[in-house]
């Protein structure tokens, strides 16, 4: 680059100059593990009903060189161990260059042997996090892929995650029409509940619903659950609209054994599947069954439950949060004597807030709601 710089060969300097920079990023993207892990190849495996993602990772002198996933339709019924040693032999050509490190690390052994392979499944340090680094590739290989038929295939893709939904949560029939609540309090007050409605697993808000609680004192989500649940299906059945695929309640066993009550004694048990959701760990609770239950942390059944119990949070703190506003902005203004609701949203949407209220002129005041109601506003907030 400098020879040719000096001879004022500014084009070839450039192409010099590039390929520097090329190296030099390249160089900047290799992944140093551990220089006391010499050479070995890292294979991991992610499987559902007849799909499998393999991710390959090869590390030379501690540094990872190379790194592949691959998507492989498999059978239905196949182990673990089976699908590892077929998807090493079908990816070795390619990206194993058709041999293998004498070191292997895996999550399983392979059921079938390698000559000269020692296959190792790491318990703790960088051999662990190499297997991690595979896993992790294969997940957001897999995330890719399904996004990508998503946008390809909506109809495929939505089939194929009502399937996986169905088998996942051992339900008779496809999921798609999902309600979810959520309660929301603030150390007992305001009460309040949500219902979010997610259509082919996707959200439809439109149909989303607020409940206002009436019957319980204080922070009793039980007491709660059985209300919102009672008035929600108590309505659904007097309109004589459809009742959902699955039920779900954002709590555990407490929260699950409320909601069940109420859809008994309304004669719907038997009809509508209903699982609890603990926050904590994510685990699921079926009715009469004191076990959770944990879904594939890797599968699209977990994430559709997490954003409809998200969407359902959201929406319960929102309602929750704008109730609140409004009853302090009621129980601060309209408490003023001679000062009415239409007043007080006056003030609000001119000054902008209570505080904006309280530092606002006796001027600024008349000029918006005259003298008389202006010099009480005054008085209160400057006794």
């Amino acid at each position: 680059m400098e020879a040719a710089a000096s001879a004022l060969n500014f084009e070839k300097a450039a192409l010099y100059k590039s390929r520097l920079d090329a190296l030099a990023k390249y160089e900047a993207r290799s992944v140093i593990v551990s220089p006391t892990l010499g050479d070995v190849d890292v294979f991991y495996i992610l499987t559902e009903e007849i799909d499998a993602y393999c991710a390959f990772v090869r590390v030379s002198r501690g540094t990872v060189v190379a790194s592949r996933t691959v998507h492989l339709t498999v059978g239905a019924e196949s182990e673990v161990a089976t699908i590892l040693s077929y998807a090493i032999r079908q990816m070795m050509p390619e990206v194993a260059e058709g041999r293998l490190a004498r070191e292997v690390i895996v999550p399983v052994v392979p059921d079938e042997e390698f000559e000269g392979v020692k296959f190792t499944i790491p318990q703790r340090g960088d051999k662990l996090k190499l297997l991690e680094f595979a896993r992790k590739g294969a997940v957001m290989f897999r995330a890719e892929r399904l996004k990508n038929m998503e946008i390809k295939n909506p109809e495929r893709h939505t089939e194929r995650l009502m399937a996986a939904m169905m088998r996942e949560l051992h339900l008779d029939h496809e999921p798609r029409h999902i309600e979810c609540f959520d309660n929301s309090n603030l150390l007992g007050t305001h009460p309040v509940a949500a219902c979010v409605v997610f259509r082919d697993g996707k959200p439809s808000r439109k149909e989303y619903r607020h409940f206002n609680v009436k019957t319980v004192v204080g922070a009793d989500d039980f007491a709660t659950m059985r209300e919102i649940i009672g008035r929600r299906y108590s309505r659904v059945l007097a309109e004589g609209k459809e009742l959902p695929d699955l039920i779900v309640v954002d709590g555990g066993k407490g929260q699950l054994s409320s909601a069940v009550a109420v859809l008994k004694e309304l004669g719907i048990y038997d009809r509508v599947p209903i699982v609890g959701l603990a926050e904590r760990f994510e685990e699921i609770f079926f009715p009469n069954d004191p076990l959770p239950y944990n879904l594939d942390r890797n599968g699209e059944p977990l994430k559709v439950v997490r954003h409809i119990r998200d969407e359902a949070h959201r929406f319960g703190i929102t309602f929750h949060r704008n109730k609140r506003s409004a009853d302090f902005t009621q129980t601060e203004l309209t408490s003023i004597g001679g000062i009415g609701k239409t007043t007080s949203e006056a003030l609000l949407a001119h000054f902008g807030s209570v505080a904006g209220v309280r530092r606002a002129s006796l001027d600024d005041l008349t000029s918006l709601i005259g003298s008389a109601k202006a010099s009480k506003v005054y008085a209160y907030f400057h006794k």
